[in-house]
């Protein structure tokens, strides 16, 4: 694959022995812009490579301060635009910077793993309202976990509630195990498919981000080409593998157990229809821009 190469600034960006970074970031920005790429981007690898959070890059003392204490400005500019390199190569941000946020989390991304969406935030946000009105404690399963921001949100967030998270990719595996132990040691993590896992074993709430994008759809290139089609992809109709977390949440609920399940803002009509077997209550509900984009059911 070939990548874009970066064109670098004069070594005039050097001022009092530190890195001009108004002019490197213009730079890194001016090429960003031409292939596409949100240019915010730079001043997030840069900060990433500083050390620092991207509020405290636009602060000059400690910007300063932090060029300071680096002793050789060389390296650290080679660092920068070699990840602004795979960055115009469309490698996920998250994947260079190592960490994506997710609600008051930093959960620790690379590749093997998707990147947590924004737009999942809104099932955790469920699920904890929802909790809020249950005895403790309560137990929950998190289906086809990846990363673990779902599971590790609740936990942290409910943290007398049971949760036991559940994945099948052993690249996916290793991110999760390290999140796990990294942010809330008492998440359960179970190597297992959908179909089978966990038999006997019965819960309050499942919560599900199953892959559901059709084979056949195209996807943006930092996605397509660098995050997990195992994560992404659900089968011809992207219902296929949807179908399979339904089935396995109406085995692991107790009755009036609930599930809140991830889908594309067209598969609404198709997910209740695979519900009204085994749930009822079915609800579809909107994303952070209005598209209908989840759906929660009560177990019958």
């Amino acid at each position: 694959m070939l990548t874009k190469q970066h064109v670098w600034p004069t070594r005039t960006n050097m001022v009092s022995g530190s890195i001009n970074v108004r002019e490197i970031l213009r730079d890194a920005k001016s090429q960003l812009a031409e292939s596409g790429i949100s240019e915010v981007d730079a001043e997030h690898l840069l900060a990433h490579v500083l050390g620092l959070s991207r509020m405290d890059l636009h602060n000059p003392v400690m910007t300063e301060s932090t060029l300071l204490g680096i002793e050789d400005k060389d390296v650290l500019e080679e660092q920068f635009y070699d990840l602004l390199d795979r960055r115009l190569n469309f490698e996920p941000l998250q994947y260079l910077t190592g960490v994506a946020g997710f609600r008051y989390l930093n959960i620790e991304v690379g590749p093997g793993v998707l990147v947590p969406r924004p737009e999942s935030e809104l099932l955790v946000e469920a699920v904890l309202q929802h909790i809020e009105n249950l005895p403790a404690p309560v137990s929950v399963i998190d289906l086809g976990a990846g990363s673990g921001a779902l599971s590790l949100a609740i936990a942290t967030e409910a943290p007398t509630t049971r949760v036991i998270a559940v994945e099948k990719s052993p690249e996916a595996l290793v991110w999760l195990k390290r999140n796990v132990s990294v942010i809330a040691e008492n998440v359960r993590v179970v190597e297992g498919d959908v179909a089978d896992v966990l038999p006997g074993i019965k819960c309050d709430v499942v919560i599900a981000n199953p892959p559901y994008v059709p084979d056949s759809q195209e996807l943006p290139r930092d996605v397509a080409g660098f995050e997990p089609h195992i994560a992404l992809f659900g089968g011809p109709t992207g219902m296929e593998i949807p179908q399979q977390f339904i089935a396995a949440a109406a085995r692991l609920l107790k009755p009036a157990g609930v599930l809140v399940i991830e889908h594309t803002e067209e598969q609404g009509p198709a997910i209740a229809s695979a519900l009204s077997v085994d749930f009822s209550e079915v609800a579809l509900h909107d994303d952070l821009v209005g598209r209908p984009r989840w759906t929660s059911a009560v177990r019958r």
